[in-house]
């Protein structure tokens, strides 16, 4: 039996490897399917694709983008389908980058990314792997925190290991 629930969830990646640490807070749509199976559904904040002022003052001597700052003016979903076994999480809106990850504890998954066609090129995707190193899913009867910790890989090139947090308020 489908019921769903509006909750405030806090989404973390952060990068073991890497400078990069990124955290969203708002409200998301969770679904139930069956005991242990569960859909989380959250439309992500308006991005702004870059600063052009502060583009200038850091890279003055480089020819500036030859696309223009904007604004994403349709929202993007974020869609994680989660179980202590597995998860998949799909990014997809806007028409310019989506991407889908399968997560499975102790497996190699896949990760692909679709980047934006222009009007004379066709949709360009790319897959990469992951290993899933950790995957937690705590609460009952509804999950109130999930971890996935994985590696990130291209053919037999590491770039990096992530750890992905979901927590989910009561």
């Amino acid at each position: 039996m489908l019921t769903q629930h509006r909750k405030s969830v806090c989404v973390s990646l952060t990068s073991a490897d890497l400078p990069i640490c990124s955290e969203l807070e708002t409200v998301a749509t969770l679904y139930q399917h069956d005991h242990d199976r569960f859909h989380l559904v959250l439309t992500e904040p308006l991005v702004l694709d870059r600063d052009p002022s502060l583009t200038e003052q850091l890279l003055p001597a480089v020819q500036p983008l030859q696309s223009p700052i904007s604004a994403v003016t349709t929202p993007r979903l974020l869609w994680l389908e989660f179980s202590p076994y597995r998860a998949t999480l799909t990014m997809q809106g806007n028409g310019q980058f989506s991407y889908r990850h399968l997560f499975q504890l102790n497996m190699f998954g896949s990760s692909r990314y679709w980047l934006a066609a222009t009007d004379d090129q066709p949709t360009e995707q790319f897959c990469l792997h992951n290993f899933t190193r950790f995957l937690h899913l705590k609460g009952n009867p509804l999950p109130r925190f999930l971890m996935l910790e994985y590696e990130l890989w291209s053919e037999q090139e590491l770039l990096g290991s992530y750890l992905f947090t979901l927590e989910i308020q009561d």
